[in-house]
């Protein structure tokens, strides 16, 4: 049998962290936000007030409901301070070994029930599973963003992951009001596996010449209907995250047609890594963002 969730820890308060607790938070759940800088814990529920305050705005939500919500989501300054919930997922940096260290720390504050998730976008669930004391009990969840807006949510199990936890994580992911699909664990998933080497080729596209930032993203907007150019796309989902499923990929198939561009390493090496950082593809320290080209 699962556990039914109902107190949700999360680590990481950046904008995947502070996504999924506002989302926890309005479905009615007990959320309990951490992070390693008390800093962002402050700036992370800010971000779901303000947000939540936009939804207030547009008739989208009451005010009473979001001060229900704000009201379910406190700080966790440390570790033992996430021992109540049901389920801790962690949303730190796409880096393995910082996500590996965590939860081989972790595990000590938790109850023994308690059911761990981490929410990478790109990383083998089965070698993040070995470093906790329950890899049955782990689960990869993997919010799109934003995750307010977005309504899909990808599960997957690592080779020992049993079968109540992934019935637990998809009855909570239908308490979200979201809707699962559920991948094996290779190495990018389902939608990056798909998404990013799209946005590979859209950079070697611009590396090459055959094509500006504001030609590329146009030609995919209006020739193939995409909300967004791909260029823009990988500011807003950052260039270092990028470049880091683009190396899981590459490593983890051994393709060359995985190979990251040099375009995009050069930026990231140059810190231009998108809206988080004012300048990408596009330089947006000004009122309109502007190609940089």
């Amino acid at each position: 049998m699962g556990i039914d969730i109902r107190t949700v820890g999360i680590i990481g308060a950046g904008q995947m962290g502070s996504g999924i607790a506002h989302v926890c938070a309005m479905a009615g759940l007990d959320v309990r936000l951490n992070d390693r800088d008390p800093t962002r814990i402050h700036n992370g529920l800010a971000t779901v007030d303000g947000n939540l305050a936009r939804q207030v705005a547009k008739g989208t939500i009451a005010d009473d409901q979001r001060r229900s919500a704000v009201s379910r989501i406190v700080a966790a300054e440390s570790f033992d301070d996430l021992a109540p919930c049901d389920l801790v997922i962690e949303a730190a940096t796409e880096d393995e070994s910082t996500k590996r260290q965590i939860f081989s720390t972790l595990c000590a504050s938790l109850k023994p029930d308690a059911l761990i998730a981490t929410n990478t976008s790109s990383i083998s669930i089965t070698r993040l599973a070995a470093s906790t004391d329950r890899p049955e009990r782990f689960i990869g969840i993997h919010f799109m963003n934003p995750v307010p807006v977005m309504q899909l949510v990808e599960l997957i199990r690592g080779i020992a992951t049993e079968d109540p936890t992934y019935e637990s994580a998809k009855a909570f992911i239908a308490k979200l009001g979201k809707t699962s699909t559920m991948s094996e664990d290779f190495p990018a998933f389902i939608v990056n596996r798909i998404l990013l080497p799209m946005i590979n080729e859209a950079i070697y596209t611009l590396y090459e010449g055959v094509g500006s930032v504001e030609s590329i993203d146009t030609a995919m907007r209006l020739g193939a209907n995409h909300p967004m150019g791909p260029l823009q796309l990988a500011d807003f989902i950052g260039l270092d995250t990028c470049l880091s499923v683009m190396q899981v990929l590459y490593e983890g198939l051994a393709d060359s047609k995985y190979r990251p561009c040099p375009l995009l390493v050069k930026y990231v090496e140059a810190g231009w890594l998108g809206r988080k950082s004012k300048r990408g593809f596009y330089d947006y320290r000004g009122e309109t963002p502007v190609p940089t080209r």
